[in-house]
């Protein structure tokens, strides 16, 4: 998801399957697709009536016996999540790209829903994702039932994705982040591939509105530079960001700044672990809007600038997974500077003096 630019908490210096029903279009592959999209237009309510009651005009109530509209997503919704009709509908705003919404429904189950004029590339990495974390059954993630097209004749963009809905909070105890988060990244991967030892994931995706490719690779070290790294190089098409980039490449090979790790176990990461997507959901530390891929789990403290972690957090994270001291702050800095690099591209600015310096330091 677009995401504005971070700004640092603090220096932070480390106080030191989607399941039934189960569309095609998930599980292909898909290329990420980046830009943003124009807001979408009102759609007919379909048999839905503005509720007399609500002070907003987002708020809309289903008439009685009312046909859902054919090709929309309470039409999807009727026929497939065996949850009994739509009762409600609230729009819930928007994003560059999306619309969000929350759909009641006779049972009680709420889904929430996200509808784009994009083709269905960015909802279905968003999808595998979210269901590859909700999979280890550590934080608190939304169940993801569809991402993909919407149905011919539909009304309402492009592609959507429909997930449970849940009611976040602010950020939560530290602690017990830290410990969930590290017991997400210890679980036994989801996917075949990541279990046999590769790093990448099923789709690609996009990091904010960055392409994020993933395709599967047998070492980390080939991973990270390859589709990390030199891919953001690539995109910036910097001359000077190059030719640091590359030597920072080489060196880390050289010095071996991975082989105290020993063999790198593919864990599952959020991927893009920022302050504006960490909450709680009934107390319970829950993350999203996601950049998932099976990588070395240190990867994930790649936006740590960002996201205030606290002591309590470190802390409890390396007691389920121990802190492998040996050249630590070198891949600390390492992942940073992907992240970095990302910012670059994405909003330009004052990123380039702070890649220049971390690659100048690796080089030191």
């Amino acid at each position: 998801a677009r995401k504005p630019p971070c700004r640092p908490l603090s220096d932070d210096r480390m106080i030191t399957n989607i399941t039934a029903p189960s569309p095609p279009s998930l599980a292909s592959r898909a290329g990420a697709s980046a830009g943003v999209g124009r807001s979408l237009p009102d759609a007919p309510t379909g048999g839905l009536r503005r509720s007399p009651s609500s002070r907003s005009a987002s708020a809309l109530r289903v008439a009685a016996g009312a046909r859902a509209e054919p090709g929309s997503v309470r039409e999807w919704i009727e026929r497939n999540l065996d949850a009994g009709a739509v009762t409600d509908v609230s729009r819930g705003g928007s994003s560059g790209w999306a619309e969000f919404s929350t759909y009641d429904t006779e049972s009680g189950k709420r889904f929430f829903v996200k509808t784009s004029r994009k083709d269905p590339s960015m909802f279905i990495g968003e999808g595998a994702g979210l269901n590859a974390m909700f999979e280890t059954n550590t934080l608190a993630i939304p169940r993801v039932y569809y991402a993909g097209a919407t149905p011919e004749g539909s009304r309402e963009g492009n592609s959507f994705i429909v997930m449970d809905h849940l009611n976040f909070g602010g950020r939560g105890d530290q602690a017990e982040f830290g410990r969930q988060l590290a017991l997400m990244h210890a679980a036994t991967p989801a996917v075949e591939e990541a279990k046999a030892g590769k790093f990448g994931f099923t789709v690609d995706n996009t990091c904010g509105d960055t392409p994020q490719p993933n395709g599967w690779m047998d070492d980390w070290t080939q991973f990270f530079t390859e589709r990390r790294i030199r891919h953001q190089l690539r995109l910036a098409r910097d001359p000077t960001l190059t030719e640091l980039g590359e030597k920072v490449c080489e060196r880390l090979v050289r010095e071996g700044w991975f082989e105290p790790c020993g063999m790198i176990k593919p864990s599952i990461l959020h991927g893009d672990l920022w302050s504006g997507n960490i909450g709680t959901v009934d107390g319970k530390p829950s993350v999203f809007d996601p950049a998932v891929y099976y990588g070395h789990s240190e990867a994930e403290f790649g936006m740590s600038w960002c996201a205030g972690f606290s002591q309590k957090f470190y802390d409890a994270y390396f007691e389920v997974l121990p802190k492998v001291e040996e050249h630590f702050e070198e891949r600390r800095q390492l992942y940073l500077l992907y992240h970095y690099l990302n910012h670059y591209n994405l909003f330009g600015g004052g990123y380039r003096g702070q890649c220049v310096g971390i690659m100048k330091g690796l080089l030191a």
